[in-house]
């Protein structure tokens, strides 16, 4: 008989009311699986065979598609919410996934409630669930030892949102001048290819002379018409490649220490990632994580792989003993000002409080790098297609303006 979803209600070895589902052939392969588990069944019963989860089936099958960060602020929002009005975690699970309609997350939450069903914490069934990071799980669990779980979420909550905005705003900075660049392409590509043609059969009847920089352009023009098949699959494979080679270890490596150099997008890779990681620092500082924890957690938070070396080098001068001002301060890139703030705020005994200003400084530079790369790139994007466009058009009038002249 293959294995069903059978729902119990019992006791565990800590004398607490345990209810779940789990996997068994039947009843009493079900109460000897709970047995093995530590938990006396009071109540098992038998899967029904019309009651399809349809969404725990599309999650098995792959075919659900995995929860976001939206989702999961939702869900944690909802849960503080629940557990600040004295609602059972076990209970709050079971609301949460009734009403959950992502398919992914409903999932997860139902295997989530079954762990602490079983006796386990909050924090275990997450840890074990895909979704949750390192980060999340630490904030939970620090937030369960304090007794302050429904704060921690809030605060947890309000995090991802001021991080996803960060992301959004550095994701748009470096995607604006790549969009404006492929649609200034595409213009050249269509004068190349439907306007100059037009112009070279007029020049051919008229058996004027062509100018240097007119054959240029008749020339490019050849060229686009001739190799366009080609150039197009060959961009597309080009692009898959350098793709795949941005995400191996050894290319991400070199892609973003490149990043960090440029002179437009440097700063505000360095500064927003510096954001994140002092409002990540200071978030699971203040929830109760010790330093060396709050560290390692943070530094995985990081995109930049160049960053993340240079944070790994102060953590490991942390736990030799040094104060985090020390390590810092050799970051060629960490402003000394900014350095200055994180040991006032450590010598203070308020580390978390200024480390929090600090990120809102990096947040606030972050923005207004992005402004001032929009000021500089806008324009110089407008005059480089301005002035393509007008060497294209005035090197096709030349000859009929020098014929006219000769004529006159």
């Amino acid at each position: 008989m293959a294995n069903g979803k059978f729902k119990y209600e019992g006791v565990n070895s800590e004398g607490r009311s345990v209810q779940g589902e789990i996997a068994g052939k039947d009843v009493r392969h079900v109460k000897r699986l709970l047995r093995r588990k530590g938990i006396r069944a009071k109540k098992v019963s038998a899967p029904n065979p019309l009651d399809i989860d349809l969404g725990m089936w599309m999650v098995e099958k792959g075919l659900a598609k995995a929860f976001g960060k939206a989702e999961l602020n939702r869900f944690t929002r909802q849960l503080s919410i629940l557990i600040n009005a004295g609602v059972p975690i076990l209970e709050c699970m079971e609301i949460l996934a009734k009403q959950e309609q992502n398919p992914s997350l409903k999932a997860t939450i139902k295997k989530v409630m079954d762990d602490v069903g079983s006796g386990k914490s909050l924090h275990e069934g997450l840890s074990s669930q895909k979704g949750f990071d390192k980060l999340y799980c630490s904030l939970v669990k620090a937030g369960e030892a304090a007794g302050i779980l429904d704060t921690i979420l809030v605060k947890l909550s309000e995090f991802m949102d001021k991080q996803e905005g960060i992301k959004k705003k550095i994701k748009g900075a470096l995607t604006y001048p790549v969009i404006v660049v492929l649609i200034g392409i595409a213009v050249v590509w269509g004068l190349m290819v439907f306007v100059v043609p037009q112009f070279v059969g007029m020049l051919k009847e008229s058996g004027q002379e062509i100018p240097a920089v007119t054959q240029f352009v008749i020339d490019t023009s050849n060229f686009f018409q001739d190799y366009t098949l080609y150039m197009i699959p060959g961009g597309f494979v080009g692009s898959i490649l350098f793709l795949n080679f941005i995400r191996s270890k050894d290319g991400k490596v070199k892609w973003d220490r490149f990043t960090m150099k440029s002179p437009v997008f440097g700063d505000i890779i360095i500064k927003g990632n510096l954001s994140s990681f002092s409002r990540t620092l200071s978030t699971m500082l203040s929830s109760g994580v010790d330093l060396l924890e709050s560290l390692e957690v943070c530094i995985d938070t990081v995109d930049n792989t160049q960053i993340q070396k240079d944070l790994k080098l102060v953590r490991q001068a942390v736990m030799k003993g040094q104060s985090i001002t020390e390590p810092l301060g050799r970051i060629k890139y960490f402003p000394p000002l900014v350095n200055q703030m994180v040991k006032v705020g450590e010598s203070t005994g308020n580390l978390d409080e200024m480390l929090l200003k600090v990120a809102d400084v990096f947040e606030e530079e972050t923005e207004e790098a992005i402004d001032n790369m929009t000021k500089l790139i806008e324009p110089a994007i407008l005059v480089g297609l301005g002035g393509m466009v007008g060497t294209v058009l005035i090197a096709m009038y030349l000859p009929i303006f020098m014929a006219a002249g000769g004529a006159g």
